[in-house]
């Protein structure tokens, strides 16, 4: 049979490697910061773009689509041309696909900062950015799909089931979950609202970590351990259960982020349900990944590139063990909204994701530059240091976590909780922040020599821009004789179709009842919408990325009653666009702020000074002081069109409204300033502190008497 001679391009393999690196470490520092601001809160010297609640989106977007996204293009745009016996469809798709994506990054960068957000965890950006990153998705897929169809093989690899599935989940999860109504160029609602909302932002959430962060590095574990290594995968039939029953149960599992929730209990048991049936998937992987290795472990000992490998699929063994556990029930009335979730995340980031990133790039280095390694002793260091760094990261948040949860629920032998005061959980954890900061300082310190190794690597060689291949051409699909689920390979469109349908039946399953079935969410005739300046208010909130830091879910345990008052109802949240439940409380819950009773009651004034400096008011506290709140003019120059886009997103304003809001808010904040005036405080009616105040003040009260008691009454 005649072979045909054909060249992969390096070239774009290595614009997207040397951006890896790049936002990498642009990344991880940002980290570092947040990490040292927990401990340092006056650090961020009052200047807003440097505070805690918008640096913190910041780092999750660059750790997650920046360096974690580069570096899955750098995987796939070298090994599925390779894998396929073809160069990739289009150059020039491969060109818009990698500036476009640095594009998207460079938005993110300059609107997360300075408050430009949507205020849903990992979907921050503000739609024009979600469709460039939509458009930009598409590109990808093009070049990847049509690359499969016009391969040279007549099966398809394991890793490119993982890069379709990615693929074809991440492009639903993006366009479902970011569906807004703008406001303006940078301002935007979601069209859900309440526990809708949080379903469909933790149904995003949790897929994105499983097809953005898990499929495609588990495609770049079946082709660079073998690799690597220089051996076989250990089972393709093990291959096979790993990637359907991956994709099939994966995307059922988004709701075990919203245990003891307002989220109905059927949806809560789904999540469980499917969360613990992935480890047997899961764990498939794990062993298919490490037991290619079986007889090379004398190369894993002398290589770093694979003692690398190795350490980052222990990490996904352990992430997606601990993710089943911490879906439990039991489990997760400890866990949530605790420091036990950010080691559990960061295990997964910095072993999964960042050893294999880093695998890589030691292992494509020197090919794509024709040289040796310049120091497998540094290599070597640089594995240490980022071992010793994840444990010294994460070790310390799981005692964090325990210790938050253990003393939140502690109860006196006569009925009090043993510390009512939320500081005193926050003045334990200090030590273990600071435990944190080494570990996260020895972590980039390994990439910093990583950094060097590879400079002076590209230094000593030369690049290989082209690589010349030859291979038979495909067939017609019509002689492939294999059955099963190779013959399934040979069909590249049907498969991509049968991998969708895997994904969307769950997510199908869990969505039709939640919004059609109106039972679900019932409604609570006291509830009503947040006045015109309330809402500006809570804009302000978002913007400042509060919810990073508070919850707004009282959960009905005895010690979050005791602690915070009522347990938050699904009807409360029925204008929230978007959802405020939180994922840690760093800060105590802020559900019931506004209730005007008991001792936890705190007057205007307070808010005020609190906003100002908090350590005057609580000398313990690790919040940052929010001065430009003080200083900022209100602009409620947009309130009308706001008011009108929640009229459209169904909710009831009075006909009209959006004519008189602006009135309504000066009438209101005219009432809060002088209030403020009265107790001395010397402010003027339109600024920013005015509209956060009285957010604040909201929050809780539509469900709550002038006594305390409760007002729950069903439509």
């Amino acid at each position: 049979m005649e072979l045909q001679k054909f060249t992969y391009d390096n070239k774009i393999t290595r614009l997207f490697m040397n951006a890896t690196i790049l936002w990498g470490i642009v990344g991880m520092l940002v980290g570092l910061t947040i990490a040292l601001e927990l401990v340092f809160p006056l650090m961020s010297g009052g200047i807003s773009w440097l505070s805690f609640g918008r640096l913190r989106p910041l780092h999750t977007n660059a750790v997650i689509f920046a360096f974690v996204g580069n570096g899955l293009f750098t995987g796939i745009y070298y090994s599925a041309p390779r894998l396929l016996k073809t160069p990739m469809f289009s150059e020039l798709l491969g060109k818009i696909h990698f500036w476009g994506w640095q594009l998207i990054i460079v938005a993110a960068a300059l609107t997360l900062p300075f408050g430009f957000t949507v205020g849903k965890e990992y979907a921050e950006l503000e739609w024009p950015i979600d469709i460039a990153i939509a458009l930009i998705w598409v590109v990808f897929g093009i070049n990847l799909i049509m690359t499969t169809v016009k391969r040279r093989t007549k099966h398809i690899y394991v890793a490119i089931w993982f890069y379709i599935a990615t693929f074809v989940t991440v492009a639903v999860l993006h366009i479902v979950n970011s569906i807004n109504i703008p406001v303006s160029l940078l301002k935007s609602y979601p069209i859900y609202a309440g526990v809708q909302d949080a379903l469909v932002q933790w149904w995003y959430g949790h897929n994105a970590v499983a097809f953005f962060l898990t499929t495609p590095y588990l495609g770049m574990m079946y082709y660079f351990i073998p690799k690597a290594a220089n051996r076989p995968v250990y089972s393709y039939k093990l291959s096979i259960i790993h990637f359907w029953a991956l994709i099939f149960l994966y995307i059922w599992a988004g709701p075990h982020h919203l245990l003891y929730t307002a989220l109905p209990d059927w949806a809560q048991a789904l999540g469980v349900v499917f969360s613990v049936m992935l480890i047997a998937p899961s764990w498939g992987g794990m062993i298919n990944g490490l037991l290619t290795l079986r007889g090379a472990w004398d190369k894993v000992r002398e290589s770093p590139v694979l003692k690398m490998f190795v350490v980052a699929v222990t990490a996904y063994g352990m992430s997606t063990f601990e993710g089943p556990l911490l879906s439990l029930k039991s489990v997760n009335a400890i866990s949530h909204f605790t420091d036990w979730t950010i080691a559990h995340v960061h295990i997964g980031a910095l072993g999964w994701n960042g050893m294999m990133t880093f695998g890589m790039l030691y292992w494509l280095f020197p090919r794509i530059y024709k040289t040796q390694l310049f120091s497998t002793k540094l290599a070597n260091i640089h594995f240490w240091l980022a071992t010793t760094g994840m444990l010294f990261f994460a070790i310390p948040l799981y005692f964090a976590g325990f210790a938050q949860s253990l003393m939140w629920k502690e109860f006196t032998a006569d009925g009090y909780l043993k510390y009512p005061n939320f500081i005193e959980t926050v003045t334990q954890v200090i030590p273990m922040y600071g435990i944190r900061i080494l570990g996260g300082t020895l972590y980039i310190t390994g990439v910093i020599i990583m950094i060097f190794n590879l400079i002076k690597t590209a230094n000593a060689g030369t690049f290989v821009a082209t690589e010349d291949d030859e291979a038979p051409a495909l067939e017609s699909h019509a002689s492939v004789i294999d059955k099963g689920h190779r013959t399934l390979e040979g069909k590249p469109l049907l498969f991509t179709l049968l991998a969708l349908a895997a994904i969307l039946i769950g997510g199908i399953i869990e969505f039709v009842p939640m919004f059609m079935v109106k039972s679900n969410i019932p409604t609570i005739s006291s509830v009503k919408p947040y006045t015109p300046l309330e809402l500006e208010g809570r804009d302000i909130y978002i913007r400042e990325g509060c919810y990073n830091c508070h919850s707004q879910m009282i959960r009905p345990f005895r010690s979050e009653v005791e602690r915070y008052g009522d347990y938050t109802k699904a009807g409360e949240t029925v204008y929230d666009h978007p959802f405020q439940f939180g994922s840690k409380r760093t800060g105590p819950d802020l559900a019931r702020e506004g209730v005007k009773t008991g001792p936890l009651y705190k007057p205007n004034s307070w808010h005020y000074n609190h906003f100002f400096s908090p350590q005057k008011l609580v000398a313990e506290s690790i919040m940052p002081p929010f001065p430009w709140l003080i200083a900022n003019e209100l602009d409620y120059s947009k309130i009308s069109k706001k008011i009108s886009v929640m009229q459209t997103l169904g909710v009831p304003y009075p006909e009209g409204y959006a004519n008189q809001a602006k009135d309504e808010l000066l009438k209101q904040a005219n009432e809060i300033a002088q209030g403020l005036r009265n107790e001395g405080i010397d402010v003027t009616d339109t600024k920013e502190v005015i509209a956060l105040i009285a957010y604040i003040q909201r929050l809780g009260t539509d469900i709550h008497r002038t006594d305390g008691s409760s007002a729950f009454t069903n439509k």
